[in-house]
């Protein structure tokens, strides 16, 4: 299977494990000059940012070793700018989370890193 069709169907399975715990998916692959953020949820009133990773085998180490302080950073600058155009739906805080899927199921890290993009 090729990385991207991999890539997709581990964001179809975040999305559908999200939604069947209770989250709202407000937005998917949103993009702006800083760069892009898989999914937007809420759960309850906190908004959510996820980042999703995907392998189909550990070959290459587990899905949420890649999330780095590089993508961490990115992350970060992007939800910045999401917040700062949608300031009334951060208004009761957000979370950084990572779902990291391996062959097709989803393992949710919640609160994986903090806005100042510690682990």
């Amino acid at each position: 299977m090729n990385n991207r069709k991999t890539a997709i169907e581990g964001e179809n399975a975040a999305c559908e494990y999200l939604k069947s715990i209770g989250y709202e998916i407000i937005e998917r692959n949103y993009s702006c000059p800083a760069g892009e953020i898989d999914v937007i949820a809420k759960d309850g009133r906190t908004v959510v940012f996820v980042e999703v990773k995907s392998r189909s085998g550990t070959d290459f180490g587990f899905p949420e070793e890649s999330v780095g302080p590089q993508k961490r950073r990115r992350i970060l600058l992007t939800a910045k700018y999401w917040s700062a155009a949608h300031r009334a739906e951060c208004r009761h805080g957000c979370r950084f989370d990572v779902i990291a899927v391996l062959r097709g199921e989803p393992r949710h890290i919640i609160d994986a890193f903090d806005a100042s993009g510690r682990v």
